[in-house]
């Protein structure tokens, strides 16, 4: 069966729809605030999803703005389960907190696409590879529960619901030897293995392609199941994280996406690519 809603997911749903009620009742967060009796700042961030609420101050905001019975009763459920445990908590040590919203993004969502330059994207690496990665970035401490953490996410893919992911990775992260040839090779055919499951499409982006709009930006886009969570798009470095919730944002990062499945390879002759490249680590 589909995982229960991820927390991170139902914490986002309260956040927007606390603020979409508290502007229809056409109050300002002065106001609310006060009413609510917390700082303008508080009523802020949890209505930006930066901090959660609880069931208790949800039934009281909720009677400010006027919402009664089986609707009021279905966001209280909502708030409810934004206060559980997701399995990244787990890993607190070792995924910052910038990280671990993001995981708890990618733990609900129904399709990811994603356009990695220098490495190969985390979903789809061996734990060998991965820990090449986590040492040549971070350093060994703490290396391998972070690998543990990483493999972990990879669950989504072969979940009962699956997530639907496209991946466009740059002809370069063919050729980089990350750990030495054998770690390359076994990791370049896992991706050859991966790319024919029926919910995964893989596209390498080839030198020949020239230049291209995402030159200078790796990101993700995570789209949900449920209408009431819009898209996301989501970008990190190794310090930070970025989420990017304008419509605005989310469309012109998919037009990027569909242009870069344009000019890469297409998904039969990507597994051409990187079977070929795996023979040149062999």
């Amino acid at each position: 069966m589909r995982p229960a809603a991820s927390p991170t997911v139902r914490r986002r749903r309260i956040a927007r729809e606390l603020r979409q009620l508290r502007e229809r009742a056409g109050m300002t967060l002065d106001v609310a605030a006060r009413q609510l009796d917390m700082s303008k700042s508080n009523l802020s961030r949890i209505e930006t999803a930066q901090i959660g609420i609880k069931p208790r101050d949800v039934r009281a905001a909720l009677a400010l703005y006027e919402v009664t019975g089986s609707d009021a009763e279905a966001l209280i459920e909502i708030a409810r389960g934004a206060q559980q445990r997701g399995w990244w908590q787990n890993y607190s040590d070792v995924l910052p907190e910038w990280f671990e919203f993001y995981v708890g993004l990618e733990a609900e969502a129904a399709a990811l696409r994603t356009y990695e330059a220098e490495s190969v994207p985390g979903l789809l690496q061996t734990e060998a590879y991965a820990r090449e990665i986590f040492r040549r970035t971070a350093g060994e401490d703490g290396l391998e529960r972070k690998v543990a953490a990483r493999l972990r996410r990879q669950e989504v893919l072969r979940r009962d619901d699956p997530v639907d992911l496209s991946v466009v990775i740059n002809e370069a992260v063919l050729l980089r030897p990350v750990g030495g040839a054998a770690v390359m090779a076994a990791q370049l055919v896992h991706m050859s293995q991966i790319a024919q499951l029926p919910n995964v499409t893989i596209q390498v982006l080839p030198f020949a392609a020239g230049g291209h709009p995402a030159m200078s930006t790796p990101y993700v886009i995570l789209n949900f199941a449920e209408a009431a969570d819009a898209s996301v798009v989501y970008l990190d470095n190794l310090t930070m994280g970025l989420a990017l919730e304008e419509a605005d944002h989310v469309l012109g990062y998919s037009l990027l996406h569909e242009e870069l499945c344009r000019m890469a390879l297409d998904p039969t002759a990507s597994l051409t690519r990187l079977e070929q490249a795996s023979r040149n680590f062999a």
